[in-house]
């Protein structure tokens, strides 16, 4: 009889994926961040919402508390707390952080997105297809 399909044995759960890692540069940023605000952080809030030229954009914003629909991803001594509605949309995203002479900002390295507008303010994405 085979051990993972016993009766008097439970089958393992699959593990989860991580919804998200971080750059070495993106976690310091976000190190930074939490540091010099006057209230209480826990984290950064990571979500997608509707508009743009391309349909959706990333938000990002300060986490005072941890929701408990929350996807809560722990990287590089950092939490990243992940909108539950878009876990599908942001499954397999690297979050880095780029400066350059004009701008400074967090960029999202996301396999599924499939387009992106001109000016680079939205994206299209499609949610990630889940194994089984």
């Amino acid at each position: 009889m085979d051990v993972t399909t016993s009766p008097t044995t439970k089958p393992k759960p699959r593990p989860r994926p991580q919804v998200m890692r971080l750059t070495e540069a993106a976690a310091t940023r976000v190190r930074e961040l939490t540091a010099r605000t006057d209230s209480e952080i826990v984290g950064l809030r990571v979500g997608i919402k509707n508009g743009g030229c391309a349909g959706q954009s990333y938000t990002v914003e300060y986490a005072h508390d941890i929701k408990p629909t929350d996807e809560v991803v722990e990287d590089k001594g950092v939490k990243i707390l992940v909108d539950p509605k878009a876990v599908l949309f942001l499954l397999g995203t690297e979050m880095d952080y780029k400066t350059d002479k004009m701008s400074a900002q967090f960029v999202f390295n996301n396999p599924n997105q499939t387009s992106a507008c001109g000016c680079g303010e939205s994206v299209q994405l499609t949610p990630a297809k889940i194994d089984g």
